[in-house]
């Protein structure tokens, strides 16, 4: 997972497929709007081509090189929005079932028990 690499380091990394064979440039990156994570690139897959969006989550930076866990034509058929724009929570639902990822809620917070809260009522009762 690339919660942990700076986004800016990923513009222009060469991009693989599950086989190894080149996709394409990294071209931009987009953040979780929540989090500030990584979640999504765009993969320049030509010259005269489009960008394809591709899950960051999943990914491996190897070598200096991103490598993208599908196959060449799925990451080719992601659908297309166009790169320089916010991606909308429908368009990112659509990513996410194109890749068959699971979209299920984040769990929740788990809880902590903090012990005995003080009330500075404790040393007037002794």
């Amino acid at each position: 997972m690339l919660t942990d690499i700076d986004p800016r380091n990923l513009i222009g990394r060469k991009a693989f497929d599950r086989n190894g064979t080149k996709i394409g440039t990294v071209d931009e990156v987009y953040l979780d709007d929540a989090t500030g994570v990584p979640e999504w690139a765009a993969i320049r897959t030509g010259l005269f081509s489009r960008d394809a969006f591709v899950p960051l989550g999943p990914s491996e930076l190897v070598d200096g090189t991103l490598h993208i866990p599908f196959d060449r034509a799925l990451i080719k058929d992601a659908p297309d929005f166009g790169v320089g724009r916010h991606l909308s929570p429908d368009q990112e639902l659509q990513l996410y079932h194109h890749y068959g990822l699971d979209v299920s809620a984040p769990p929740p917070f788990p809880d902590r028990d903090f012990g005995k809260l003080a009330t500075g009522t404790e040393d007037a009762e002794a």
